[in-house]
């Protein structure tokens, strides 16, 4: 799904004048009057950042940020922000925001923290992308293949995981070769870039 701005303000004067200006830049931009209104449109799918009013009559900035929170949504979060609501912003920060902005902003500066968001929300997604390949992988492999893919990435050699595990030296190297296969590794550097990918996943 293509990557797009969701620019949440009850002001329709801000909403308007920042749907402009993305548009004229060439981005993909949501507008919503509401909190409310941006969770009823919600989908797992979306991709981008959201450019967000902390202070909102109902739902405020970051009651959205919680329930978004509770929903595992990942899209970056840029609060927009009045003097007084710095010390707010500073812990919508601490609860996972990416970034906040005070009123009044120069366009320029807006813009390229939301580029930032949206580079940021990019990678982020092709790294658990990647994550979430490696633990499939993984999970296809008998405990046996693990149990070797453990030793092998510890930098054991095959007589020595052979005696470890009471197997011959043959039938190690034949489970080694079947877990570089099913693991789609290259090289053993990358079996242990995979393997430490899956330590912190597990």
């Amino acid at each position: 799904m293509e990557a797009q701005v969701f620019v949440i303000d009850d002001d329709q004067a801000v909403r308007d004048s920042l749907g402009m200006l993305l548009k004229s830049m060439g981005q993909n931009a949501r507008l919503f009057d509401s909190a409310q209104a941006f969770l009823d449109a919600w989908d797992a799918a979306l991709t981008g950042c959201i450019v967000l009013d902390i202070r909102m009559p109902g739902m405020s900035g970051m009651e959205l940020q919680q329930r978004l929170k509770s929903l595992r949504c990942t899209i970056p979060i840029i609060f927009v922000t009045g003097h007084g609501d710095v010390p707010m912003a500073v812990e919508a920060m601490h609860h996972g925001a990416f970034d906040f902005i005070q009123k009044p902003f120069r366009d320029q500066e807006l813009l390229d923290r939301i580029n930032h968001a949206l580079t940021w929300d990019q990678e982020h997604r092709s790294e658990e992308n990647r994550r979430r390949g490696v633990l499939e992988r993984f999970h296809n492999l008998t405990p046996r293949e693990r149990e070797v893919m453990d030793c092998v990435v510890r930098g054991l050699a095959n007589k020595v995981i052979a005696m470890d595990l009471d197997l011959s030296q043959r039938t190690v190297e034949i489970h080694r070769a079947r877990v570089m296969e099913k693991m789609n590794a290259r090289s053993l550097a990358d079996l242990v870039r995979m393997s430490l990918l899956l330590n912190e996943t597990i």
